[in-house]
């Protein structure tokens, strides 16, 4: 939000971020406090700090928290009760057992990986990671040993095509504002996408979950698994007579059928397919292929939204995995309203890290840092990383960097006089600098330590180290096709 402030000095803006960042680590850390009590604190210490008026921080911080939850709330609840159908009804463990089946142990997370590149091409990465968490748990579950070998590598490759591929919106409005041709950036970044997550989401994946293990956590089940009974008698267990010559009796078997697993595929790519559908009739409306204006271009729109999509993937869940195996109404809601009462830690800590990011771009210290950073006089891709890389450290998301980054340098790039084939790399190059460093003021951080139960250290070690390479490797890549087009 804009305000009516005069900004403090560069020097002093940024002494003020460094402190920022090392008071709330250390609260988190040192001192053990709770994360949302933590960001709440220097939320508003940084706020007075930088002399944002005090009427308007409460404003700031709560238009910050608002928005962030705004974005991933419904994600997230309808996420868990999804997953929370599939787990209830036996679904994960039969979808874990063909995967492996098929695979081999050995491969599993090679194989997870490989599928995620794919899925992860027209799906938001936190969408499809809540989609497939379930899978990827069940898998660790499974197999055994540390639960994160099986989720770092197909997380990072749902990561790697959010950060670098076309129709994610960060790289594309990087590519407008640039002026680079759409078509080029997406064959480039086919190139690098591979290369960069084997590299960095699958090998540092695998090394650090061999190395940091962890259990399964029970968050996304909301509780044990309880199998579904298949209708019949009352109980859902069917009756079967025996005779023994002179008593009659009744032996009461009960049958565990549960879905089968093309049905629990199917349940999978419903949402991938509604947000697909939007990915398509938004990005032809706006090349005018169609008519953006149609009703049933809307209608695509409006059923392929993420929020929309999900909760359309919930209801089919409750009737295929719930009802149609035996489960009465009661049972169903009872099970979906537990399986949202482990997330409220997640939900409150994730918008408290967006409210501090609020916090830093209105007070002026990423403009400040964006500043400074493009008067050093590096090479145009190094200069074109690091400006991006640290606005992504001051504003705590891939898009909101990316974007600002691209606004910022935007121009200067323009008059460069740069071939497509070199526009389209510095696009890639600016794409891997707004991935780095995912620290505490990033909604991600949040998202993925506390849906897997890791605590902020472990979390650093893992996701943050992971994210920075992925973003580094391919902004190398980048820049190797930039000077060798140049």
């Amino acid at each position: 939000m804009e305000l009516d402030f005069q900004p403090l000095d560069t020097v002093a803006l940024l002494l003020i971020c460094g402190a920022a960042v090392a008071v709330l680590l250390f609260l988190i850390l040192a001192m053990k406090m709770h994360a949302l009590l933590a960001l709440v604190i220097v939320s508003v210490g940084t706020a007075i700090a930088t002399r944002i008026p005090l009427a308007d921080i409460m404003d700031v911080i709560l238009g910050g928290f608002g928005e962030t939850l705004g974005e991933i709330a419904l994600l997230i609840a309808f996420g868990v009760m999804f997953a929370r159908m599939i787990e209830a009804s036996g679904g994960t463990k039969k979808l874990s057992d063909a995967l492996i089946a098929k695979l081999g142990e050995k491969r599993a997370p090679l194989a997870l990986g490989i599928a995620c590149l794919f899925f992860g091409f027209p799906i938001f990465f936190d969408a499809a990671f809540m989609v497939m968490l379930p899978i990827f748990l069940a898998v660790a579950r499974r197999l055994g040993g540390s639960m994160l070998m099986y989720v770092l590598p197909p997380a990072a490759a749902l990561s790697v095509m959010h950060v670098f591929m076309p129709p994610h919106p960060g790289v594309v409005a990087a590519g407008v504002l640039l002026g680079a041709d759409i078509g080029l950036v997406t064959l480039l970044g086919l190139l690098i996408v591979f290369p960069t997550w084997y590299l960095s989401g699958y090998l540092y994946g695998t090394w650090i979950g061999k190395r940091l293990v962890l259990p399964v956590p029970d968050i996304i089940s909301g509780g044990p698994r309880e199998d579904a009974p298949v209708q019949g008698s009352g109980d859902g267990a069917p009756l079967s007579s025996t005779y023994d010559g002179s008593v009659r009796t009744k032996t009461v078997t009960v049958v565990q059928t549960g879905p089968k697993v093309s049905v629990l595929i199917g349940l999978l790519l419903l949402p991938l397919v509604l947000i697909l559908c939007n990915t398509l009739s938004t990005t032809l409306a706006r090349t005018g292929a169609i008519d953006g204006d149609a009703l049933w271009v809307q209608g695509l729109q409006l059923i392929g939204s993420i929020p929309i999509a999900l909760l359309l993937t919930v209801l089919a869940s409750t009737y295929v995995l719930g009802i149609r195996l035996g489960r009465t109404r009661i049972v169903i809601e009872d099970m979906l309203d537990k399986s949202l009462k482990p997330i409220s830690s997640v939900l409150l800590v994730t918008g408290a890290g967006g409210m501090f990011g609020a916090v830093i771009l209105a007070s002026g210290i990423g403009d400040a840092l964006a500043d400074s950073m493009s008067n050093i006089g590096l090479p145009l891709p190094l200069a074109v990383f690091f400006v991006t890389a640290i606005l992504r450290v001051a504003l705590g998301g891939t898009t909101i960097a990316i974007t600002t980054s691209a606004g910022i340098l935007g121009a200067t790039i323009v008059s460069a006089g740069l071939n497509p084939m070199e526009t389209a790399a510095l696009v890639l190059v600016m794409a891997g600098g707004s991935a780095v460093l995912p620290l505490v003021n990033d909604a991600s951080f949040w998202l993925i330590g506390r849906m897997l139960g890791m605590t902020v250290p472990q979390t650093l070690v893992t996701w943050t180290v992971l994210k920075t390479m992925l973003g580094t490797i391919g902004a190398i890549f980048a820049t190797i096709i930039f000077y060798a087009f140049g």
